[in-house]
């Protein structure tokens, strides 16, 4: 779950802190061909095994994609 968001995540997306906390971040806003890489580069980064260079699209509050 969504445990930080900073103000530039809140500047790509237009969702504020607020909204995204503690929601689940794969679930809810990564698009879904990417939420099992997404989800598994997040599980592996809480085993501090690092992933370099990983882009993958958000959803914005207005349904648009961004390349993060």
């Amino acid at each position: 779950n969504v445990n930080e968001w900073n103000y530039k995540a809140a500047e790509i997306t237009k969702f504020t802190q607020a909204e995204v906390m503690g929601k689940n971040l794969v679930d809810e806003f990564i698009t879904v061909e990417y939420k099992t890489a997404v989800k598994a580069v997040l599980d592996n980064a809480l085993q501090g095994q690092e992933t370099a260079n990983f882009e993958f699209p958000l959803f914005t509050k207005d349904d648009d994609r961004v390349e993060v």
